[in-house]
């Protein structure tokens, strides 16, 4: 029994010293190309460049010109004609005007003539300053670009209220518009140049103004 105990046990210690080596660690195997970690690559990023688009250079505008009308046509002097002719006429404000009335001025047809406006209406012509002209109205609208002086010139029998246009600062045109209490009505004088010769031979004319009855009215020529 005793020995078999002793037989067991150096059994035991000879199986223990003949046992294999431990296994070798293998190593691991180099990663293939398909498992390999891409090297970071450098992307060079470059500023955009600005495109400057294209400007446009507007082209100016002609600057419109005011082409003037030819002078009035003025009849030739009445021979012999006496020193003052009358122009008569309806009041440009007949609402305002006694009914049976007319405008009248006298004028110097050595200086004047009575003709016709671009219009068709009548009207007295300078026959020294050309595009001076005395004709009716009735008043307008105005551009804005226009600006108006008020002024007020007394007669014995006539007040006019006297408006200056000037157009960007230019003097265009006066209007005087008066009567007698009888008739209302307005006039306008417009000239290209020789305004100040052009406003005094008119004035002469309109602060003759007054009043008759129809009946008595010149006829206009």
């Amino acid at each position: 029994m005793v020995r078999r105990v002793l037989f067991l046990l150096l059994l035991s210690l000879v199986i223990a010293s003949c046992g294999g080596a431990p296994a070798a660690t293998e190593e691991p195997s180099a990663p293939t190309s398909e498992q390999a970690t891409p090297e970071p690559t450098l992307q060079l990023f470059l500023p955009e460049t600005p495109t400057s688009s294209p400007t446009l250079t507007p082209t100016p505008l002609p600057t419109p010109t005011e082409t003037p009308l030819p002078p009035l046509e003025l009849p030739t002097e009445i021979p012999n004609a006496p020193a003052l002719l009358a122009w008569d006429g309806v009041p440009t404000y007949p609402g305002d005007s006694q009914p049976g009335y007319v405008f009248r001025v006298l004028y110097n047809p050595e200086t004047w003539a009575l003709t016709e406006d671009p219009f068709g209406f009548p009207a007295l012509a300078h026959r020294a300053i050309p595009y001076c002209v005395i004709s009716v109205t009735s008043g307008r609208g105005l551009p804005l670009n226009v600006s108006v002086e008020q002024d007020i010139l007394y007669t014995k029998t006539v007040t006019f209220y006297v408006g200056t246009t000037y157009e960007n600062g230019v003097k265009k045109f006066v209007t005087y518009t008066g009567g007698d209490g009888k008739i209302l009505t307005a006039f306008q004088v417009s000239f290209e140049a020789q305004a100040d010769p052009c406003l005094a031979d008119a004035e002469t004319v309109l602060t003759t103004l007054q009043s008759v009855p129809s009946f008595r009215a010149t006829p206009t020529p």
